[in-house]
């Protein structure tokens, strides 16, 4: 039987696929070729770290919103986007963080920034223990019936206080909300359990 205890998020929930390992209960013990293979697939896609939500004062210090639980998980990062940006310096503030990019020198040009996503390669990314998973190593993966029936693909996770959350596209149409506590990994796909898929007509 699959285990059905909460799956622990070291670093702060976020609706989007921000970095944060989670462990996902499983049957299988050794979970690390499954996310070798996905390493392998996809080892730099861009993971977003924080967004830039506006300007701070008038010598270009921008305002950051972070996407990790603490200062010290963006702060390792010196070069993001594709090296377009370096980070100077970075300091905490009750809302986020308060940044200052090395490429950006005044308030016109932290302004121009607003929305703007600081994303690193998933390679970049601290290494998991063992059956720990970052959400972006969530994305895209194949969702399935206990019986390996294909029903849909990992389109988000969120964390809404009480748990992550995966929510599945599913090829019949419309989307479903499932527990990551309530699947488990089964190599390639993540198999949902059977009292969450949804009704056949």
């Amino acid at each position: 039987m699959g285990a059905r205890s909460g799956a622990s998020c070291v670093l702060a929930p976020t609706p989007i696929a921000m970095p944060m390992p989670i462990s996902i209960p499983g049957r299988i013990p050794d979970l690390s070729g499954v996310r070798e293979r996905v390493l392998t697939a996809a080892p730099d896609k861009p993971v977003t770290l924080a967004v830039i939500i506006g300007a701070h004062g008038i010598a270009g210090e921008l305002r950051l919103k972070l996407f990790t639980g603490d200062l010290a998980s963006l702060k390792r990062h010196k070069n993001f986007n594709e090296g377009t940006l370096t980070l100077a310096s970075i300091r905490a503030n009750k809302d986020g963080a308060i940044a200052r990019i090395a490429e950006v020198t005044d308030r016109n040009g932290a302004e121009a920034l607003r929305g703007t996503e600081l994303t690193v390669p998933r390679s970049a990314l601290p290494a998991l223990d063992e059956g720990e998973y970052y959400h972006v190593d969530l994305l895209g993966r194949s969702c399935v019936t206990p019986d390996g029936k294909a029903i849909g693909t990992v389109l988000a996770v969120h964390d809404y206080g009480a748990g992550d959350l995966i929510e599945i596209d599913l090829i019949a149409g419309k989307t479903l909300m499932v527990p990551v506590a309530e699947t488990h990994d089964a190599g390639a796909n993540l198999e949902i359990f059977e009292h969450w898929l949804p009704e056949q007509d």
